[in-house]
């Protein structure tokens, strides 16, 4: 069965003072965990990203806010959707999410990426390295994050790569989850993010249209099976932006707004029709991004998936 994900991309809301954010936030959260989301997921980034407004909009830090939400929920999983890699030292990531699935009882996800928000390297004083270095310190990370998930106390982790090491370095206490939290990969590049995700991901995240998951989805399998990997182990998802129309005049006034072939608009007969064609393609888990969605929005959007996937 395909399962529903919220992600909260925006702190912006229109009559909330900046003083609660958070409240609404939490607010949030908490209809997707009622609603029969399976997951909340928010952004890695410390300026809110260009389409939502750029730097002078409100961003909260993504692993803070996390463990906010750990203590708050009981059931949906948690992740960053997806930590830029050249933002925290991997062993540091490793051991924020291992505490992060200790306060949720084993619910989280590490989210990767390769990171691309150039702007907010250089106003942070980050290195902003090349597209090929920075899939490599990808690589590396995923390894370094396995690596002390699967340590313990009698015996440690050691790595020794190009950008990163690790001596005899333990993780206690451990991660609630078996090996440690999933491992998701996102990105859609044939040449590095793909071929990444076939050798070390349990997870993927995709953004795109149909024929353009249709297109990654089978060039992952084949990836899978260069390198002897069943392609039934790694877990596909796709990331959307959801616009609900209350009417059919609605909906086609919103599809000239929001025009990105990855965007599904439309009335709810619409929109359950583009969810269950993506889910037919061997999606796991449909994540929903909604911009404009209220606590009851949320809820709304929930309630019709989780019925029309289940």
């Amino acid at each position: 069965m395909t399962g529903v994900g919220l992600q909260i991309p925006k702190f912006t809301f229109p009559g909330v003072p900046r003083d609660q954010i958070f409240t609404r936030v939490r607010d949030l959260a908490l209809a997707a965990e009622e609603s029969g989301y399976e997951s909340v997921w928010v952004m890695d980034h410390f300026y809110q990203v260009p389409p939502m407004g750029g730097r002078r909009q409100p961003m909260l830090e993504a692993y803070a806010l996390l463990g906010a939400l750990a203590a708050i929920t009981s059931s949906v999983r948690l992740g960053a959707l997806v930590t830029g890699v050249t933002y925290r030292h991997p062993a540091v990531l490793a051991k924020q999410v291992t505490t992060l699935d200790v306060i949720s009882g084993g619910r989280m996800v590490l989210g990767l990426g390769a990171a691309w928000y150039q702007e907010e390297h250089e106003s942070f004083g980050i290195s902003f390295p090349s597209l090929e270095e920075r899939f490599e310190r990808l690589d590396e990370t995923v390894q370094v994050c396995r690596a002390l998930f699967q340590s313990t106390a009698t015996s440690p982790a050691s790595f020794d790569g190009r950008y990163h090491r690790l001596v005899d370095a333990v993780n206690v206490p451990p991660s609630p989850q078996p090996g440690g939290p999933p491992i998701m990969v996102g990105g859609n590049s044939e040449r590095w993010a793909l071929p990444l995700v076939a050798r070390r991901a349990d997870m993927c995240n995709f953004i795109g249209d149909v024929p353009t998951l249709r297109r990654k989805l089978a060039t992952l399998d084949d990836l899978c099976r260069d390198v002897g990997r069943d392609p039934a182990t790694v877990t596909r998802t796709n990331l959307t932006t959801l616009i609900l129309a209350d009417t059919v005049a609605e909906a086609d006034q919103l599809r000239q707004t929001f025009a990105a072939p990855e965007v599904i608009v439309g009335t709810e007969d619409d929109v359950v029709a583009a969810v269950q064609e993506r889910a037919a393609l061997g999606i796991g888990s449909i994540i929903c991004n909604l911009p404009s969605a209220d606590p009851l929005g949320v809820a709304q959007v929930g309630t019709l998936l989780t019925k029309a996937l289940s």
